[in-house]
């Protein structure tokens, strides 16, 4: 629910009702991950998706009756082998979706609008819903944020609460969406409940060093793909505002300092473009000691072979070396800049989601990989 925040948001901030459809579920090859939703206002308006079309207009209408009976509903779709027309999903998947009506003086309504607040100001939160058990404690909700505490609560049995608050802390901490198995007293004891945990995060970086024609290229291709953007180069004719209009920030440094300084996490992606060894040798032996995600240059193959000698003349180790994406990007024949910062971006998604690369034509491999890993581009991370 909380991957469209901002236009929940603007929805309670006009006194609207609605509800809300969340996947809390998924098997096989469902095409969207736990915390994907979709909302129906009382005047029939829809935004979000739950499943990429093959259910929606079935949880249209749950949405339309747990706004009528204020009522939430957990339901299940799956793939039908004797109706391939069935509401259900053609791809083979099955999902589970909670639907939940939010309406004034629902119980709700209050706790979730704060969730809604902070995911759509940026802020890192975490919305903890009951998804199944006993059917009073259906779509209650507690929200916990990064500075600690929690707001509302599932009015059962007060361990509950608070075990509930501390594992959607660690959830928050790791920027991850995905369930929780639990008893009704907070621990094994009590009826079984299944809680969905919703962890909005602000927007992981990306950070470009060279600000090169390729660098522009990349900055909407990061941009696309949800990512906080920096430029980052030494030189202020190449780094401004003009030839970098979509970059979140333009810093005008050398590289290797301004890594330094700024704050990196294990969802940050560093591509290096300059490709001259005044700048990268340095950069990259600080970068490849960093816990990020990603970290890619560019050059040609000649260019990488020198670059990693010079690298291991000022000390770094071949498992440091490892971790270097070079020559950057994945094989596409790219050419121009919009090609190979593609490329790239396609290079981050498959290191990211555990993808091969490789054409999903004639390959036997799973379209969706099931790994667990840092949150996608985006305020929502995911358990895929």
């Amino acid at each position: 629910m909380l991957d469209i925040a901002e236009e929940l948001h603007r929805w309670v901030e006009q006194g609207r009702d609605f509800a809300v459809a969340t996947v809390v579920a998924v098997g096989g090859s469902a095409p969207r991950q736990p915390g994907a939703a979709l909302a129906v206002d009382a005047d029939g308006t829809a935004i979000g998706s739950v499943s990429g079309g093959c259910v929606e207009g079935a949880v249209y209408e749950l949405c339309q009756q747990a706004l009528e009976d204020g009522e939430p509903v957990l339901e299940r779709f799956g793939y039908s082998d004797d109706d391939a027309f069935a509401v259900g999903l053609t791809c083979g998947g099955i999902i589970d979706i909670l639907v939940t009506p939010v309406r004034a003086g629902d119980p709700v309504r209050e706790v979730i609008t704060a969730g809604l607040a902070a995911a759509a100001r940026g802020e890192a939160a975490a919305l903890a819903r009951v998804v199944s058990g006993p059917a009073e404690l259906l779509g209650r909700a507690l929200l916990v944020r990064a500075e600690g505490g929690y707001e509302g609560g599932f009015g059962a049995h007060p361990e509950l609460d608070r075990t509930v608050a501390a594992e959607a802390g660690a959830f928050l901490d790791a920027g991850r969406t995905g369930t929780l198995e639990i008893g009704e007293q907070g621990s094994r004891c009590g009826a079984p409940l299944t809680i969905l945990i919703e962890s909005s995060v602000p927007a992981p970086r990306m950070i470009v060093f060279g600000a090169i024609d390729f660098a522009s290229a990349l900055v909407r291709v990061g941009k696309f793909l949800g990512y906080h953007v920096t430029v980052c180069d030494a030189r202020p004719v190449f780094a401004t505002r003009t030839r970098f209009p979509e970059a979140d920030e333009i810093v005008v440094e050398w590289p290797h300092k301004y890594l330094e300084r700024t704050p990196v996490d294990a969802r940050t992606v560093l591509c290096v473009l300059t490709h001259d060894a005044k700048f990268d040798i340095p950069l990259l032996q600080l970068a490849l000691r960093l816990p990020v995600a990603y970290v890619g240059a560019m050059g040609s193959r000649r260019t990488h072979l020198d670059r990693n000698e010079r690298l291991r003349e000022v000390g770094v180790t071949e498992l440091e070396l490892a971790r270097l994406r070079s020559p950057i990007g994945l094989d596409l024949g790219a050419r121009t800049p919009e090609e190979t910062a593609l490329s790239i971006g396609a290079e981050i998604v498959a290191n990211r989601r555990g993808g091969s690369g490789v054409s999903l034509t004639g390959a036997h491999t799973p379209i969706h990989h099931d790994v667990t890993s840092s949150p996608p581009a985006g305020r929502i991370g995911s358990v895929a």
